[in-house]
This record gives C-alpha cells, structure tokens and sequence, in this order.
C-alpha cells in the first residue's frame, strides 16, 4: 500500500459518489425524451439527489466512525452500482427519482469514508495534498460522464453507457478492497482509528464543524447556482454558442480541479488553513460580481469562471482538510458528514432559489444574489478564524 495507490482509490471513490447526478446532465438530451420526461422534472433530480444526501449525512458519519472506512467505501460503490443499474434499467420518471434518492447515499458517505481512510492510511505530511486529489474526484466524474459516457451512449445508447458505468463501479470495490487497510473490529467515538502518528484532539475542536457547516451552506447555494445556470447564462444572456457555453462548464471543472489541488497543498499548513475560508469565499464573490458584469463586457466572462473554479470549487476541499486536521480520528466521520449537509444542502437550496428569480430580476442581479452568499460564507469564515485565534491566544496566557 502506497501513498499513490491510496491517493487513486480515494480518488475513484469521490468521483462515482456523485456519478449518477452527473450521468443524468450528460446524458440528459438522450433520457428526456425517451422517458417522456419534461426538462423540469430532470431539474429536480439534482434536487433530490443532494436533499436525500443532507438527510443521511450524519447518519451516514456516525456509520464510517463505528464501521470503518474500507467497509464503508465498499458500500459506497456497490450503492452506486444499484443506483446506476436503476437509472439503466429506468421505465418511468418515477423510478428515476428512486434511483437518483438512492444515490443520495454514496453522496453522503463520501467525505466521511474518504477522511476517515486519510486518518487511517497516509502519514500527516501528506494529508493536506491527498486530500485535494481526492476532492478533485468530484470534477473528473463529471468529465468522465461529459465525454467517455457521452461518446458511448452516442453509438451504443444511453442504457448501455449507465449499465457500463454501473459495472466500473463494482471493480472500483475490488480495487478498495485490495488497496486499503482493513478496519479494525470495532470503532468508538473519541479514539484513534490506525491513524499513523495521530494524537486524539480535545473535543472542544468539534466546535469547527459548526463554523464549517454554515460556511459551507451558503457556499454550496451559490456554487450550485453557477454550476447549474453558467450554460444556459452563456448562451440565452450572452449570445455563446451551444459548444461556447458547455466550454463555460468544462473551464469551470478544470479550474476546480486545479484549485482543489493546489488550495488543499497550501492548506496543509495549520496557520494559513484557518484564514483560507474566508480568501476564498471573498475570491468566489468576486467573480460573481465579473459575471453580473460579463452581461455587459462578454470577454469577461472566462475570467469570471475560472476565478469561480479556482477559488469556489476549493473551499469545500480546505474545508475537508480542517475536518482532518481538528477532529480525533474516532470522531473525523461524524465531523465530516456534518460539514458534507450544510454543502449538500446548499446545493439542494441554491438552484431552485435562483431559477425562482432570475425571470423577474435577470441574470446580472441574479448574480449578485449569488455574490452575497459567497460573502455570507466568507463572513462566517472570518468570525470563526478571529475567534479560534483569540482561543488560541487566551490557551498560551
């Protein structure tokens, strides 16, 4: 077992977690009409997809805390896999919804399990930097369903594609199995895991989690807004093409992964991990504002997404590597799926909030809407970090 090869189950595991939502938006031209679906009734599969998450999240910690990690990455895909092999094997809209409700589990076990195996398998110098690799997982999902799924349902069809990504989820598993540690017999909160060179932390640190979730709310409804409306901004809003505007998106994915990677790195030092919330909520809200402004400067635009990618798309990543720094190993699943529902349920809020108003108040105002909550979240950050400062300070006295 390496670094690597951890780094790459964890990795894979991330990016099935979410695959059936992604499936569905890729895939989604193709489901549309054969189901007889209207484009609404698609729309709310996000919907449930991340309510259903928020839901078990803390169940779903307190599972990988008394279970294990390799156990629970193991359900994980094998959850996938059903949840695929429904959405393949799909008559009606109504199991659909079944399907993508199941797929609410995997979601909700992600950052726990994934945490959890962190604690449990890589040495603390490398945490930080594993951690936004496999936060970056989420982003290689959606490519992975944008292109490869796309191109075989294009000459094989859609239920094949879903059936074919249903069977890669099973040999993720194996490959889980074969590459992590096992877990131990049995797992109290409070208590180590296998963590190497871990030291429980008092319980007082669980207070982040709080800080962390709220944050991570407003966060989550405003990422969730751009990802789900940039398309259909470039192209109703500033005269993109079809192909311009779904580039909008990949630009998007590709600035998160790189700023996943990179933000988690510089997280990993403890100083500059508790100020990092904040910079990059305050980042996020200002290319919000350049796309309000894109409306009337068009150019502007990929600046604003990639500064979107870059600084958005990481916060949900650093905010992993706090969990993985403050929380004691027995209690890092529980802290993690905390933090997971505030995320998910901002997702599951912001975009029907936002496609609630943009008709009456445009797309530019709707923006702005979108820049306030990333400075709610970066307002949020920087009372926690004034104030874990001045906890720390009073400790030294």
């Amino acid at each position: 077992m390496t670094t690597a090869s951890v780094t790459g189950v964890l990795t894979a595991a991330m990016a099935f977690s979410m695959l059936q939502l992604f499936v569905l938006g890729a895939l989604g031209p193709r489901l549309v009409p054969d189901l007889g679906m209207s484009t609404t009734a698609l729309g709310l599969t996000t919907t449930m997809g991340f309510g259903t998450a928020a839901l078990l999240s803390p169940l779903a910690g307190s599972a990988v805390d008394l279970l294990g990690p390799r156990r629970c990455l193991i359900a994980l895909l094998l959850t996938v896999s059903a949840a695929l092999g429904a959405i393949a094997a799909a008559p009606a809209y109504g199991v659909l919804l079944a399907a993508v409700a199941l797929g609410g589990v995997p979601q909700a076990l992600a950052n726990p399990a994934t945490n959890k195996a962190i604690l449990a398998a890589i040495p603390p110098t490398y945490r930080a930097g594993v951690t936004g690799a496999k936060q970056s997982g989420v982003q290689l999902g959606a490519i992975a369903a944008g292109l490869p799924l796309t191109a075989l349902a294009a000459s094989a069809g859609w239920r094949t594609a879903v059936w074919t990504a249903a069977g890669i989820a099973l040999l993720v598993a194996l490959w889980v199995w074969r590459t992590l540690p096992a877990d131990p017999s049995r797992q109290h909160h409070g208590t180590s895991s296998s963590g190497i060179g871990d030291k429980p932390q008092p319980r007082g640190n669980d207070g982040i989690v709080y800080w962390l979730a709220v944050y991570s709310l407003f966060l989550g409804a405003a990422m969730a807004s751009i990802n789900t409306y940039l398309a259909l901004f470039g192209e109703r809003r500033l005269g993109l093409g079809a192909a311009a505007a779904g580039t909008l998106v990949a630009v998007l994915g590709v600035a998160g992964i790189a700023g996943r990677i990179g933000w988690a790195r510089v997280a990993g030092n403890p100083r500059a991990a508790i100020v990092l919330p904040a910079g990059l909520a305050f980042g996020s809200g200002i290319a919000a504002l350049l796309l309000a402004a894109s409306a009337l400067m068009t150019g502007v635009v990929w600046i604003a997404v990639i500064a979107v990618g870059f600084f958005g798309m990481a916060g949900n990543a650093v905010s992993m590597v706090l969990v993985i720094q403050r929380s004691a190993p027995g209690r890092a699943g529980r802290n993690s799926a905390l933090v997971s529902a505030g995320f998910f349920a901002g997702f599951a809020i912001g975009p029907p909030f936002f496609g609630t108003v943009v008709p009456s108040i445009g797309y530019s105002n709707s923006w702005l809407m979108v820049a306030v909550e990333f400075a709610v979240a970066a307002a949020v950050a920087a009372l926690w970090a004034v104030r874990d400062r001045e906890a720390r300070v009073e400790e030294r006295a």
